[in-house]
């Protein structure tokens, strides 16, 4: 948990030596203590799901196209309905809805991403122990 705000300047530094994966790192470089990244007890959070990399670069794609390429935020809308699409997730049916989950919960990288993605952003995509995923981050709370 060295990720905490509370960690300071050593957190950091423990960053910038690697260790975490590459989306995990670009939340870390945007956050600041108000926006509570690294700090929060609990996390809202929309995901897709695919066992395959293939499937899942496709579904990003789509999200770029739409509208990450433009720099504008997937509305959690639209990523539910490619949530509906391509996730294999039982989740996928709810479009993708996790609702609100503690720090703790989710396994590892998943857990890494999912907190350390700034409120309204979607992550790129990355691979935990259940498959690749993509993570939209609709909100934060203690």
């Amino acid at each position: 948990m060295g990720k905490d705000a509370k960690a300071g300047g050593k957190g950091k530094g423990k960053q910038a030596g690697g260790g975490s994966d590459e989306a995990g790192s670009k939340g870390k470089g945007k956050a600041s203590k108000s926006d509570g990244l690294g700090t929060c007890t609990y996390v809202k959070a929309r995901h897709i799901l695919c066992e395959k990399q293939g499937k899942i670069n496709e579904a990003y794609k789509k999200l770029q196209d739409g509208w990450l390429g433009n720099g504008d935020k997937v509305p959690p809308a639209e990523f539910a309905k490619l949530a509906a699409e391509y996730s294999e997730c039982p989740s996928g049916k709810k479009g993708g809805d996790l609702g609100w989950f503690p720090r703790g919960k989710m396994a590892g990288p998943f857990q890494e991403v999912a907190f350390s993605t700034p409120i309204g952003a979607t992550s790129a995509a990355f691979k935990s122990t259940h498959g690749y995923h993509i993570i939209l981050c609709e909100g934060r709370k203690n």
